[in-house]
């Protein structure tokens, strides 16, 4: 087993599964059910969902909503999801909890890092929500401040690709996949992986980054035992 602590950024947009909007039930209910493989295996994990399912603050912002109102918004977006993961995985014998970056009880605990720690090192897997509590922050920047704060081996990007190309492999047939790539060659070669902000906070921390897709069942799994189904990004 290659981690022991991680820390799994999921995507809301994923959430939806075949709907245009919301949460798809089977798509949650399989989401939970990797998790739980992961954590029998004895990974500790920290999770942090996005809410592009239901909300993004940048597209509200296109549409005239104040952005910082707007990223408030998205926020909330997210601890529905998280919600959503944490009933699944309860459903399925799974000991979670869910942390909210913006007070909020009793739907989540404050977070704090001594606390997520806390509950990752007593087997609970740990859901964090909010983002990082303040507008103009992207939840990719938000997984990379958490997986920092929470000492995480490396974040785990689940996509709906099953790695980084060259190009866009949905728009171009010709895109070339990695199988690792450095943070300097992203920004050279402006792939977007995730937004710089998040980049350059892993890149810094030395907290690598793998993505990976996270919507082919048991690839979760796959990239615990060590499968090279991804691309590695580090230092």
């Amino acid at each position: 087993m290659q981690f022991k602590r991680i820390l799994l950024k999921l995507s809301g947009e994923s959430l939806m599964g075949e709907q245009g909007y919301g949460i798809d039930s089977q798509r949650l209910s399989d989401y939970a059910q990797q998790i739980k493989e992961a954590a029998q295996m004895g990974v500790q994990i920290a999770i942090v969902i996005g809410g592009g399912n239901i909300f993004r603050g940048l597209s509200g912002a296109s549409k005239g909503f104040d952005r910082v109102k707007g990223d408030q918004m998205g926020m909330l977006a997210t601890v529905i999801n998280s919600l959503a993961l944490s009933s699944a995985l309860t459903t399925i014998g799974v000991r979670n909890r869910v942390l909210t970056a913006i007070r909020m009880e009793p739907i989540g605990e404050y977070y704090s890092s001594d606390k997520a720690i806390q509950c990752l090192e007593a087997g609970e897997v740990v859901i964090l929500s909010g983002g990082t509590g303040n507008p103009f922050f992207t939840t990719d920047t938000g997984s990379s401040l958490r997986g920092i704060e929470v000492k995480a081996d490396v974040m785990l990007k689940g996509t709906r690709v099953n790695g980084i190309y060259t190009a866009d492999p949905e728009k171009d047939p010709t895109a070339e996949k990695f199988d690792t790539i450095t943070f300097d060659e992203i920004y050279n070669r402006n792939l977007k992986v995730m937004d710089l902000t998040a980049t350059t906070m892993c890149k810094e921390n030395n907290l690598p980054i793998y993505v990976f897709n996270m919507d082919v069942y048991g690839n979760l799994k796959k990239v615990l035992t060590g499968e090279q189904i991804g691309t590695l990004v580090t230092r």
